[in-house]
């Protein structure tokens, strides 16, 4: 098995990666998180957060960040190869197991949507 690590060709940097899963116009809501997704062709799924003000100070913030990144990375292998951009809705911070389960659900949706959409391309 591969190494649990959230190296940076798992993440999403640049706001044209955030525009393109935005633009896709596929994405599932579950608890605190909305997901935007969009396939790509790299084989592996990639993660890019956007966790506003209405969330908490920075401290809650960051905390909900890293739980997510963690999530990302328990489960980057069982992923689908989908660019995620989770929002995150303002909510009391969450434990890991509580993330990790709705991460896994809500990708597993997104993925069955992009096969009905077509394939699960990333032109689609």
């Amino acid at each position: 098995m591969s190494a649990l690590t959230f190296r940076p060709k798992h993440r999403l940097t640049h706001a044209r990666q955030f525009a393109a899963a935005y633009g896709a116009k596929t994405q599932r809501a579950g608890g605190p998180l909305v997901i935007f997704s969009r396939p790509n062709d790299l084989g592996h799924p990639r993660l890019g957060l956007s966790v506003g003000r209405r969330v908490g100070n920075a401290i809650t913030r960051n905390r909900v960040k890293r739980l997510l990144r963690e999530a990302f990375r328990h489960l980057q292998h069982e992923l689908p190869p989908l660019d995620l951009v989770i929002n995150v809705r303002p909510h009391e911070p969450r434990d890991l197991d509580a993330y990790t389960h709705l991460l896994r659900d809500l990708a597993v949706r997104l993925a069955a949507d992009w096969e009905r959409r077509g394939g699960g391309r990333a032109d689609a």
